[in-house]
Order: C-alpha cells, then sequence, then structure tokens
C-alpha cells in the first residue's frame, strides 16, 4: 500500500475529500517525526509505540576493500507493536 492508497481508504472511510484525508495524514507523519526528532516518544496503546533509540558506535569493514572503518553512534527510529496489534497479525 502506498501513501497515496492509505490517503484514498482514510477519505472514504471518514467519509471527506481526499484532501482532507491528506492533511490529515501528513499531520500524523509531521507530528511524530517532530515527536521522535526531540527524544519523545508517541504510544499507541493497542497500536504500538514510535520511539528513538541509541545506537553504539561500532567498527564495520568495507566488504569491497576489507578495510576497517568506525561508524559513529546514532539515534535510530524505531517502532514497537502493540499486543492487539501483534495478536491480530498472528491470525
Amino acid at each position: 500500500m502506498t501513501k497515496a492508497d492509505l490517503v484514498r481508504k482514510l477519505a472514504e472511510a471518514a467519509e471527506v475529500s481526499k484532501a482532507k484525508a491528506e492533511l490529515l495524514v501528513n499531520s500524523f507523519l509531521s507530528t511524530v517525526t517532530a515527536l521522535l526528532k526531540k527524544g519523545d516518544k508517541l504510544t499507541l496503546p493497542g497500536f504500538g509505540t514510535f520511539l528513538v533509540t541509541k545506537r553504539a558506535a561500532r567498527e564495520g569493514i568495507n566488504p569491497r576493500t576489507k578495510a576497517k572503518l568506525k561508524i559513529p553512534a546514532r539515534r535510530v527510529p524505531k517502532f514497537k507493536a502493540g499486543s492487539n496489534l501483534k495478536k491480530t497479525v498472528s491470525k
């Protein structure tokens, strides 16, 4: 499913125009992005949690040259599925 498909389905389900549905999708995505950028998390009970974790610095190997290189520490976004979502998907 693409973003356009999601917008269309939401517009149909909520009985609103595609423009309003797209505005809602874009607003949700920008809100989640802003929260994660600040280091906060978003929990949607039963669905899941969007959060940021820290990945430690480590040493890697360039597969082409076999040269060792340093990979710096960084923050990465993650999604942890909630129990209801896990149960629904596993059926």
